[in-house]
C-alpha cells in the first residue's frame, strides 16, 4: 500500500447527492444502513430476496441447521443470525444472502437486493454503453483490482469518481457525468471484483460508481454530517499509515458514531483532539475500542488522527458524525441511521469468518464459503492489451492504462458457474 501523509487541511471534498434508490453519498448517511461494502454488518429486517415484498421469501435461520449457516451456528449473535428470517451475510459474501426453500435446480440460497444496503460512498450501479462512456476520464484494467486500488487510481488522476466493471476495469469521472448518467438495477452489479472475493466491481455493460474520498488518507470536513472512512477502506488498511481528518460541521458540538472498528493491535491507534486547543480528548487503538452508541464531544472543531505500525493490517472504521447546535441537544440518532455495533476487539475479521470446525481458507475464509454456497470463478482477460504487466505483477494492483486510441472495452467478461 501507498502512503500519504497529511501535508495540511486545504482539502475540500465535493458534497455529491446522491442518486436513485440505491445510491448513498458520504454526506447523507442516514440513508444507508450498512456501512461495509459486503453490507457484512447488514441488520435490517428485509426477509425476501428482492426489495419491497418482492423475490422469494427467505427460511428462519433457527430452521437452517441442515446448512453451514443457522442460529446454532451463531450463539453469541455476531453474525445477526436468530429466529427470524432477514437478509445476512455471516461468511463474508459479497452482499447479504439468505436460504430459500430448495427449486428444482438445487438452488437453496439466493443474494438479497436491499436497497438501503449500500456504503455511503457509493452512488449505484449504472448503465455503461461505452457511447459516450458514463465516465469521461482516464480508465484502466487491473487482474488485482478492488473497490479501493480503482478509488486510489482516480484520486492520484484529479477526479471525484471512480467507476469498476466487469471485475478489472476502472474508469474515472467528475460529477458532471452523472447529469447523463442512468441507473441500472442494484443487481445488475454482480461481478466479482478479481483481487478481492468479497468485494464487487460492477457488472456486464455496468459501472459500479464511488467518491473517490471513501478511504482516502485526508480531508476537511465541513458538511452539517457526513462518514469517515479509515485509509484504504472498503480493503484493509496497510502499514506505516499517517492521515489525518479535519471535522468542522456547523454547529457548538460534535457527535460522533462508530459504525465499525476494527485495528490489529494497540499500535494502531485513533486519536480524537480539539483543533482550538490542540488538547487531546480521546484515543482509541486494537485493545481500547470506541464505546457503542453516540460520542458527543463540547468542541466546534475536531481533528480526527490514524497512524498504523509497521505490521498493521485490519479492516479499519467507519464512523459517521453530525454538528450539534447545541451540545445538549438530543442524541436520538437520525431517521434511517445505521444501528450497528463495534467490530468486536478480539481482532478477527467481522467480514470474512470462517465455517466453524472448518480449515482456515485464503483471505480469511472467504474462498471457502463462496465455495460452499457455489462457486463464482472470474475469467481472466485473453487479450494482453487488456491487462498488462501493471494489472498482472505491480505490487500495488495499478491498473494498467488503455493505450493511446484504444476503443473502450465493450466485450466484457462475466463470473461463470453456478
Amino acid at each position: 500500500m501507498g502512503t500519504r501523509v497529511l501535508q495540511g487541511f486545504l482539502l475540500l471534498l465535493p458534497l455529491l447527492q446522491p442518486r436513485g434508490a440505491s445510491a448513498g453519498s458520504l454526506h447523507s448517511p442516514g440513508l444507508s444502513e450498512c456501512f461495509q461494502v459486503n453490507g457484512a454488518d447488514y441488520r435490517g429486517h428485509q426477509n425476501r430476496t428482492g426489495p419491497r415484498g418482492a423475490g422469494r421469501p427467505c427460511l428462519f435461520w433457527d430452521q437452517t441447521q441442515q446448512h453451514s449457516y443457522s442460529s446454532a451456528s451463531d450463539p453469541q449473535g455476531r453474525w445477526g443470525l436468530g429466529a427470524h428470517n432477514f437478509c445476512r451475510n455471516p461468511d463474508g459474501d459479497v452482499q447479504p444472502w439468505c436460504y430459500v426453500a430448495e427449486t428444482e435446480e438445487g438452488i437453496y440460497w439466493r443474494y438479497c437486493d436491499i436497497p438501503t444496503c449500500h456504503m455511503p460512498g457509493y452512488l449505484g450501479c449504472f448503465v455503461d454503453s461505452g457511447a459516450p462512456p458514463t465516465l469521461s476520464g482516464p480508465s484502466g484494467t487491473s487482474t488485482k483490482l478492488t473497490v479501493q486500488v480503482c478509488l486510489r487510481f482516480c484520486r492520484m488522476k484529479g477526479y471525484q469518481l471512480a467507476g469498476v466493471e466487469a471485475g478489472y476495469a476502472c474508469f474515472c469521472g467528475s460529477e458532471s457525468d452523472l447529469a447523463r448518467g442512468r441507473l441500472a438495477p442494484a443487481t445488475d452489479c454482480d461481478q466479482i471484483c478479481f483481487g478481492h472475493p468479497g468485494q464487487l466491481c460492477g457488472g456486464d455493460g455496468r459501472l459500479g460508481i464511488y467518491e473517490v474520498s471513501v478511504g482516502s488518507c485526508q480531508g476537511n470536513w465541513t458538511a452539517p454530517q457526513g462518514v469517515i472512512y479509515s485509509p484504504d477502506f472498503p480493503d484493509e488498511y496497510g502499514p506505516d499509515r499517517n492521515c489525518s481528518w479535519a471535522l468542522g460541521p456547523p454547529g457548538a458540538a460534535l457527535e460522533l458514531t462508530f459504525r465499525l472498528f476494527e485495528l490489529a493491535d494497540p499500535r494502531d491507534r485513533l486519536e480524537l483532539r480539539d483543533v482550538a486547543s490542540g488538547s487531546l480528548l480521546r484515543a482509541f487503538d486494537g485493545t481500547r475500542p470506541p464505546p457503542p452508541g453516540p460520542l458527543r464531544l463540547r468542541v466546534a472543531a475536531l481533528l480526527l488522527t490514524f497512524r498504523s505500525d509497521a505490521r498493521g493490517h485490519a479492516q479499519g472504521f467507519a464512523l459517521t458524525y453530525r454538528g450539534l447546535q447545541d451540545a445538549a441537544e438530543d442524541a436520538t440518532p437520525s431517521k434511517g441511521s445505521a444501528q450497528t455495533t463495534a467490530a468486536p476487539s478480539d481482532g478477527a475479521n467481522v467480514s470474512c469468518s470462517p465455517r466453524p470446525g472448518a480449515p482456515q481458507a485464503a483471505l480469511g475464509g472467504a474462498v471457502c464459503w463462496l465455495q460452499e454456497k457455489g462457486p463464482r470463478r472470474s475469467v481472466l482477460p485473453r487479450d494482453q492489451g487488456e491487462a498488462g504487466p501493471c494489472g498482472t505483477a505491480d505490487p500495488e494492483g495499478r491498473p494498467c492504462p488503455a493505450p493511446q486510441g484504444t476503443p473502450r472495452l465493450r466485450v466484457l467478461p462475466r463470473a461463470t458457474g453456478p
